[in-house]
Formats: structure tokens, sequence, C-alpha cells
């Protein structure tokens, strides 16, 4: 077994987390809330041009009041959620909210703060996202979703516009396997996603001033390949595109989109196990490409994610999170460990993370194979809201809770084994799966 040592080191006070944070608890769940359309393709069978709505595949606006009050139970206070635009707005500027109210009142009732994604992946049928149209109806739509959070829950509230920009631009916009399944307009789609984003802050803003907006982008590493030094200048350049929707919210790129830097609040990263892989030229012949081209922690080439957070902060200071993060299957205690360390580690040596995001919170069916993805703290719910619970995941979270707390009162970062080994492996297996369900990141 590889794994990494144990040790216990002081670090300085003035980097450890402060007891006052802009979200209620450091450890937060998020739920799958994927709305987009999937390609109409033969070889996706019945699931060929199928609208995707995870909140309801997985029963959560069902059982949402269960599911707030089960957080809270395991000492989560925070969650990651998901507004339905394609059910709440089914005719231009006319909005019924009855999907989103009922998870307003659980949130309310259970004293959860929710971070609100506004667009997770999917609009509404018939409108053309490349249109000036599309820019202005998810303005009115943000301003009209935030009025009604702030009515149910209070301020200040708290949203995503868009999530995940870099990714739907890419998977949309380059690849085709997501909505709206262009190719070679990825440029574009994200220019467009970015107006769309800076016009819903302005709505939201109007309606509660003191909103915090969340940005959740992925963030990844690219490797050149060491057989072909020559791309070490085209991987960089891949590499450095992962900061580009956050650079055009806050003005640094392309100023004519209308972005501000008060318009880049606070950073969340999503991070999971093939975010890291060697680049290979996409006009390779494929009898030069390397067939493995994954980065996973035990790789020389593979860079310690509390680097990656580093970089981030250090290029925004602004307040950051790990938005999301897991892993399928039996190594998801050992993935918790693995980056709950490497956020101590962080937070260490200056970066003053504010959270971090198991996400699925819950199991959900696979995007393009209806698969069950066991990637959360709980499984499926049952007709009466219960759902069973991963207890070595469970049993890891406490853990983990812990050793932040002895980060934050002792001052003290705890570096303990992580069997890499058993993470390489289900990385391995996490990635065909993704592949196979439509959902890889890599080029």
């Amino acid at each position: 077994m590889t794994a990494m040592s144990s040790t216990l080191t002081e670090t300085n006070i003035s980097r450890v987390p402060a007891d006052e944070s802009i979200f209620k608890s450091f450890w937060m769940g998020g739920f799958e809330c994927s709305t987009h359309r999937l390609p109409r393709r033969k070889s996706l069978g019945r699931f060929a041009g199928l609208r995707l709505d995870l909140t309801a595949s997985t029963r959560h606006d069902e059982f949402a009041l269960q599911d707030y009050a089960r957080l809270q139970e395991v000492g989560i206070r925070t969650a990651r959620d998901g507004v339905r635009w394609h059910l709440i707005e089914n005719a231009s500027y006319r909005y019924d909210f009855s999907s989103l109210v009922p998870m307003l009142r659980a949130a309310r009732r259970t004293e959860t703060q929710v971070i609100w994604d506004l667009l997770h992946y999917g609009w509404p049928d018939g409108l053309n996202i490349w249109g000036a149209a599309f820019v202005d109806r998810f303005a009115r739509f943000a301003r009209a979703v935030a009025g009604v959070i702030l009515e149910e829950t209070g301020g200040p509230i708290y949203v995503t516009p868009v999530n995940e920009i870099s990714f739907v631009s890419w998977g949309g916009g380059d690849a085709g396997f997501l909505n709206p399944f262009a190719k070679r307009r990825g440029p574009e789609l994200k220019s467009q996603l970015v107006r769309a984003a800076i016009a819903a802050i302005e709505a939201v803003r109007e309606v509660d001033p003191g909103a915090r907006i969340c940005h959740a982008e992925p963030i990844i590493h690219i490797a050149v390949d060491p057989d072909y030094p020559e791309e070490a200048g085209a991987a960089e350049a891949y590499r450095q595109a992962q900061f580009e929707a956050w650079d055009m919210i806050a003005g640094r790129r392309c100023p004519e989109l209308g972005g501000r830097p008060e318009y880049l609040d606070v950073v969340g990263v999503n991070y999971y196990s093939n975010n890291q892989w060697i680049h290979q030229d996409p006009h390779m012949p494929p009898s030069r490409r390397r067939k493995d081209v994954l980065l996973p922690p035990s790789h020389p080439l593979h860079r310690p994610i509390r680097e990656m957070l580093h970089e981030v902060y250090d290029r925004y200071r602004r307040p950051i999170f790990i938005a999301e993060t897991g892993i399928e299957g039996d190594a998801r205690p050992t993935w918790l460990r693995y980056i709950g360390q490497e956020a101590r580690a962080a937070s260490a040596s200056g970066v003053p993370l504010e959270g971090l995001c198991l996400y699925p919170i819950i199991d959900y069916p696979g995007w393009g194979d209806d698969r069950h993805c066991y990637s959360g703290l709980w499984g499926y719910a049952d007709d009466e809201g219960d759902r069973e619970i991963y207890e070595p995941l469970a049993r890891e979270l406490a853990h983990q809770q812990q050793l932040w707390e002895v980060q934050r009162r002792d001052h003290l970062a705890v570096e303990e084994a992580v069997n890499i080994d058993k993470i390489d492996e289900a990385a391995r297996q996490s990635d065909v799966a993704a592949t196979r369900s439509r959902t890889k990141r890599r080029e």
C-alpha cells in the first residue's frame, strides 16, 4: 500500500480558519441537480433526447425536509442545491414556483443554509442559448427567484448563477456531448454564459444587495507528455483556460462582457479524481496517443491539491471553498480522508478555506445509463423518505470534522496515512464510468 506519512505540525495562528465564516458550517452537502437534455443519439437508446432532472430522480424534491434534517444530524448546516429553471419558467416570463417553495420552506424549517444553483446545465425548451434573449430571460428569472428565496428564507441569500461555466463551454461548445451540442464554439458559449451570469448577479443584488454570489468551476491540472516536451506550451495554455470564466466575471479578461472585481465574490472549486491528466494533441494520430492519460495521486506528474488551492487563492484573493468533491464506491471514506488532508494542508499554508462540500451527498442515477452511482453519504430514498447511511463514510466524516476542529483550536495540522492505491484504482474505475455516462471532463 502506498501511503502518506502521519505527521503533526504547528501552524501559524494567522493561517488557521477564522471562527467567523461566510457559511454556517465548514462541512457541506451538495445535492445533484442537473437539468440538461441528453443528445439525440441512437447509442443512448431510451435516454436519447431525455431531459434530466436529478432533483426528481433522486426524490430529493419529495423529501427535502428529511434530507436537510439528515444533514443537520451529521453536523452539516450548509448545502448546495438547485433551482429548476425549466419547471419554474414553463412559458416566457411566466413563473411557477411550486417546485421551489417547498424546498425553501424545508430549508427554513431545518435552519439549513442553501447555496442555490440558478442554472445547473439546463434551461427551458425553446430558448436559444446563443441569442440576446437568453441573457435577458435568465436575468429576469434570477430576479424573480431571488425575490422568492428572500421572502421565504430571509437574507442574505446565496446563489451560484451558472454552475461550471468552463465545463458547459467545453462539453456543450466544443465536445458536443452536452447541450447545446455544438462543436468549435466553446469560447463563444463561455462568453455567453458569462454575460448571463453577470446579468443574474446584477438582478439578484437588486433584490438583496447583501447576497453572496458563489462561482463554482472545476480546477484541473494538465501535464505535458514526457515523450513530447514540445507540447509544453499547449498543455499550459489548456491548463490556464481553467481561469477564464472567473477572469471574465472579474473583468480581467474580455472587459466588454461587463465583468467587475466585485462580481467575483466567493470562489468555489470543484475537484474530482479525473481532474488531472496528460495533455494529448487532438490532432495526433491514434497510434501515437497514450492509452492512459489519467493522473491519479500516485503518479509522479500528479499535482497536490493543496498547491492547486493555493494557486487559485493567490490569483483572486477571494473567499474560497471546495464546492464539489467525491468519488464512487467503497473508496469514498479514503477519498474524504485524502481531500480532508489536502484541505488542512492548504489552510495551514495560508489559504483561508471557508468550506468543503461532499458532492453528491446522496446517491444518484448516472446521466446516460441510469446506473446507481454509489457516491453519497446516503443512498436512494424509500417511499417513506428514509435513506440508508453509508456508515464507513459517516465515520470518516466525523473523524475529519474532529481533525478540522483540532486545527482551528490547537493550530496543529494533522496528516494521516492514506491508501493511495485504493484511490488510484477507484479513480480509474470512475473515469471509465464517467466516460460511458457522457460526464467526462477531459479533452
